[in-house]
């Protein structure tokens, strides 16, 4: 049996074990002796009666200090079923099947408990109140040696039978359905178990509020799962309820109220992992919210939730990207640069040293994404390389570059390449004239005396 089979069924014995002395037992005493071979029901003979009484004291004694020998008391049973079983009326006989059954369940040996109480179904003057205890224990005990349809055929044969429901057996149907995948059957019992708790005036547990949701969740009715979770987030304001509901709001493409949800839930201390950290930063950007997406996602890193790996690294710089805080884009993305495989980490670093205007910078990354290698668009590198050593005004070298950008790429990428490289000569031609010019300046100017 499961170990999640046995934490649901941990109160088994307790509801199964039926009392050791049934009600109404009338002893064969010296006025009102049996026969010897009595048949008559709701009543015990002499020797059953003295067999039993031992067997009694063996298995509960009366100093609670003593023990019970239970090896003592079986081979006693054993003994007086072999002896006198056959010959015993229908009350002796659900008697000492009792005891078995008391024995299997304290053993925990559940299928011959359950072999003992199909036994006592075969009693021919059975009452109505054990047929019914025995049907709702056997459907209980099936369920504990995950036997679903056995399970179900019991409950079912209880309420057959009985002019009353009962909350312990709408939940075992329910749990049967769910265990074959049954889960419309396992919808309505499960409700009507609810019902009748609340009904009673007991309370009901966050589990059995999760189970109904998660059929609601299996079956896809959305709307109901949507309003029983606002439901469990007033009741218990657990940090899954308001997973769900954000999960919930997704399914049904409500994307504002999606948001709304993680952000009560990120503010209120409930994420616990990198997922919904990334989720969260991420949604907002796309909703035009980068800057608090970034924020988001950096308490995420910060707190230890979110991983130092390239992927993750790189996201945080997309988002500082997207939000135009370059400065602060800079760390994540040297960062990502250094643990990527490929050079697109530097390439990245690039851009951004770039759109700071820090050439120098820009320049001794893009050839650290070129000598990385394995670009995504190494034209696109090398262009961009040409770009940044063009405002450092070394033109031969940007020259080169864009050469190269022309090889690397496709027909748009030489396009663009040998447009810049004209631009690169003509850049060159104009800082070549003006540098002339210049020198020649200061050289005309520097024949004068200084001004006294």
């Amino acid at each position: 049996m499961s170990m999640q089979n046995k934490l649901k069924l941990g109160f088994l014995i307790a509801l199964l074990a039926v009392p050791l002395w049934p009600s109404q037992v009338v002893l064969a005493g010296e006025e009102q002796r049996a026969p010897p071979e009595a048949r008559s029901a709701g009543t015990l003979s002499e020797q059953v009666m003295r067999a039993i009484s031992s067997i009694q004291e063996l298995m509960t004694p009366e100093d609670p200090n003593d023990p019970p020998n239970m090896e003592q008391a079986k081979r006693e049973l054993d003994e007086l079923y072999e002896r006198r079983y056959e010959r015993m009326n229908d009350f002796e006989k659900q008697t000492i099947l009792n005891f078995y059954t008391n024995y299997y369940l304290t053993l925990e040996n559940y299928p011959e408990a359950i072999r003992i109480f199909k036994q006592i179904l075969t009693i021919e003057d059975l009452r109505e109140d054990v047929r019914l205890r025995t049907l709702r224990s056997l459907g209980q005990l099936e369920a504990a040696e995950e036997e679903w349809a056995e399970s179900i055929r019991f409950y079912q044969e209880w309420r057959d039978i009985s002019i009353d429901e009962d909350d312990i057996v709408y939940r075992g149907l329910a749990y049967a359905h769910y265990q074959l995948e049954q889960f419309s059957e396992a919808l309505p019992f499960w409700i009507s178990y609810m019902e009748m708790v609340l009904d009673k005036g007991e309370q009901l547990g966050r589990d059995d509020y999760a189970f109904l949701n998660g059929l609601y969740f299996i079956l896809e009715d959305f709307p109901k799962a949507l309003e029983l979770t606002k439901t469990m987030v007033v009741l218990f304001d657990n940090p899954t309820d308001w997973t769900n509901l954000y999960a919930i709001y997704a399914s049904m493409d409500n994307e504002s109220r999606r948001l709304q949800a993680m952000s009560i839930a990120y503010l209120k201390g409930y994420f616990d992992d990198q997922t919904p950290y990334l989720n969260l930063g991420q949604s907002l950007a796309g909703n035009e919210v980068p800057y608090t997406g970034s924020k988001i996602i950096k308490t995420g890193f910060d707190g230890g939730f979110i991983e130092s790996d390239a992927d993750n690294l790189t996201v945080l710089t997309q988002m500082y990207l997207i939000a135009s805080e370059y400065e602060k884009a800079v760390e994540p993305a040297q960062r990502a640069a250094e643990l990527s495989d490929s050079g697109d980490g530097y390439d990245t670093l690039g851009y951004i040293q770039y759109v700071r205007h820090d050439y120098e910078a820009a320049v001794v990354a893009f050839q650290a994404a070129l000598d990385k290698g394995n670009l995504t668009n190494r034209a696109d590198t090398l262009l961009f390389l040409a770009r940044a050593l063009v405002e450092l005004d070394r033109f031969d070298e940007a020259a080169a570059a864009a050469r190269q950008s022309a090889e690397a790429g496709d027909g748009n990428d030489r396009e663009a390449a040998n447009n810049y490289l004209k631009f690169v000569n003509d850049s060159k031609s104009r800082y070549t004239i003006l540098k002339d010019r210049r020198d020649a300046a200061q050289a005309f100017y520097r024949g004068y005396p200084p001004i006294q």
